[in-house]
């Protein structure tokens, strides 16, 4: 169930102390500075590699023992979300607007104490990168250190991520093959009419009712051609127009997202949304602008090997027992920027259970919070993975 007691119950405190310090100075975004430095000197002291900077604010760390060329690497994100928190503990964040509401600060912590661990047992053969990425919320950072050269200058023969995850017991992990994360795209439609006087509407063109029209249209793009049997889901999560009581405005303008696990379906919403929009508007006198992901890169599926996920499902059971460990799960249709390095290498994405969500402990909840619990859990996980594949 845990590698030896005499390392990781000490460390277990010292998780706590680093998971609780990076919760209260949540940095977004390409913003994490303090939080690179924090982890890179933690890595330094465990008498690691350090390398800073790669896709902005990312650290990679390398620790090699024996002889053998074998090279796996361990990645964990490190960027919080732009919410502002309303937890009361000690530790809540002190930065207004900004808190680790997705448990970047856990996953962090977790993958810390595995580099600590290993740099004193040493009990493999090969080399593992310690992978601390920026920006996975909607900013692509693992894309980023890709391009700035991560693979070539730390290579690796597979590469492996992990995410808690809420209503998941604790001590519980979830593992399948195949899709574990959907895609995600975002859209942009500007609807443009003529503006007028609210008193006198039929001297215009009204984009606000035609956005009305438009936002109740899209929901029928998953019910009405998208097979049945085919999981996607599109939301409409902005609408922007007008700017005083008595004028109809030029323009509206809606935002949205849209999500599935089926590169074919991925492009059929595409080009669907594209026309429906163009067509509706047209049918209102109105002209319509489409754009995809304007602001944010879309983010791939992710998509786990079938041997790795077989593995790290074997990895999983000598570490919580065979009942605790899911090996079918529903997959989500949340995404996960870890996805650009599952279609570089192979590898495995594998969620860890976080508990109840009771209190509106959910992900991107201003009341989330990281369960403690679970650290030495997730950091045991890492360790045999480690010494599973680096045999």
């Amino acid at each position: 169930m845990k590698a030896p007691s005499h390392l990781l119950e000490p460390l277990f405190n010292d998780m706590r102390q680093w998971r609780q310090h990076l919760h209260q100075h949540p940095e977004t975004a390409y913003e994490e500075i303090q939080t690179a430095q924090f982890i890179s000197d933690k890595l330094k002291s465990f008498g690691l590699d350090v390398h800073q900077g790669l896709g902005g604010t990312g650290v990679v760390a390398s620790l090699t023992a024996g002889n053998s060329n074998a090279k796996i690497g361990l990645r964990a994100d490190m960027d919080a979300l732009p919410i502002q928190e309303l937890n009361s503990f000690t530790y809540k964040s002190v930065h207004t607007g900004k808190m680790h509401a997705c448990g970047h600060d856990g996953h962090s912590a977790m993958l810390l104490g595995a580099a600590c661990y290993l740099s004193k047992q040493q009990n493999f053969n090969g080399t593992v990168r310690f992978i601390f990425q920026p920006a996975e919320e909607g900013r692509a950072g693992a894309q980023r250190m890709i391009e700035e050269g991560l693979f070539k200058q730390f290579p690796v023969d597979s590469i492996y991520g992990m995410h808690n995850f809420p209503d998941l017991p604790t001590g519980y992990f979830a593992v399948k093959a195949g899709a574990m994360m959907a895609s995600f795209n975002c859209f942009k439609i500007t609807l443009t009419g003529q503006g007028t006087h609210a008193a006198m509407p039929h001297l215009g063109k009204d984009p606000i009712v035609a956005a009305a029209h438009l936002i109740t249209a899209l929901q029928t793009i998953i019910s009405r051609t998208i097979d049945p049997t085919q999981a996607a889901v599109l939301s409409v999560t902005q609408i922007r127009a007008g700017s005083t009581w008595n004028a109809i405005p030029e323009s509206a303008q809606l935002k949205g997202t849209f999500r599935c696990f089926n590169p074919m379906i991925e492009k059929q919403l595409q080009s669907a949304i594209s026309e429906l929009a163009t067509t509706l508007c047209k049918s209102f006198g109105l002209q319509a602008t489409i754009e995809f992901n304007p602001e944010n890169p879309g983010y791939p599926v992710t998509w786990n090997d079938d041997q790795a996920a077989q593995l790290c499902a074997q990895v999983a059971t000598t570490t919580v027992g065979e009942n605790r460990v899911e090996r079918n799960p529903e997959p989500s249709l949340g995404a996960e920027d870890f996805a650009f390095m599952l279609k570089e290498k192979p590898g495995c994405y594998i969620w860890i259970g976080n508990g109840p969500s009771k209190g509106s402990c959910l992900l991107h909840n201003p009341h989330y919070d990281f369960n403690d619990a679970i650290l030495p859990i997730g950091a045991t996980y890492w360790i045999k993975l480690t010494e599973t594949l680096l045999a």
